[in-house]
């Protein structure tokens, strides 16, 4: 039996987690232009999950814990779209053992997996909100309103939101451009550099 902290194991699966980097997503078959991967958009995820425990008043810690690790199963199963998902079957939970049974705190990993997947507690139903939410965000960056029925891509994950304040971010997401904050910071420094003279 090989020990908990068999330093070459962890090495080996930290290696596999820097291969999300190369992981295109699978939505890529209906948004041509979309370029985000496995890893860039946990990265979201997390910084969305840390926002929305905040608003939400759970455990902040558990919920970036969750949206940081909720898709690393996918460096074995592939990431899969919904038309993807329709036809095939997933082994989730055997690629979740066999990445982390042999990991130092891989127990606990494993559970807070478990508790993600199963959505009972209110952190893994921030988390899930964090998840849909990037790609509410997605959505706005990569569809153009004039080719997509953007309303109706929007409408439908919207719906599977449990959260008021993911909620409300959805609803204000749709009502701004992708470049907005850019506009809003040149405004500011503007505004400011006025107020200087």
């Amino acid at each position: 039996m090989k020990k908990r902290n068999n330093f070459k194991t962890i090495v080996n699966f930290l290696y596999e987690v820097g291969t999300a980097r190369n992981i295109v997503r699978g939505h890529r078959q209906v948004l041509q232009n979309a370029n985000d991967t496995i890893a860039s958009h946990s990265f979201r995820v997390a910084i969305i999950g840390l926002i929305l425990a905040e608003l939400e008043q759970v455990n902040t810690d558990k919920v970036v814990k969750m949206c940081l690790l909720h898709d690393l199963a996918e460096l074995r199963t592939g990431d899969a779209n919904f038309l993807n998902k329709y036809y095939r079957v997933e082994n989730e939970e055997k690629a979740i053992d066999d990445q982390w049974k042999e990991i130092v705190g891989g127990k606990k990993a494993i559970s807070l997996l478990k508790e993600y997947n199963e959505r009972k507690s209110k952190e893994s139903q921030v988390a899930k909100d964090a998840d849909n939410l990037e790609q509410i965000f997605l959505q706005k960056e990569y569809l153009p309103e004039n080719s997509y029925d953007l309303k109706r891509w929007h409408r439908h994950i919207e719906e599977k939101l449990e959260t008021k304040s993911a909620f409300k971010i959805a609803k204000l997401v749709f009502k701004t451009r992708p470049i907005d904050w850019v506009y809003e910071f040149s405004d500011s420094i503007e505004h400011h550099k006025k107020k200087i003279k």
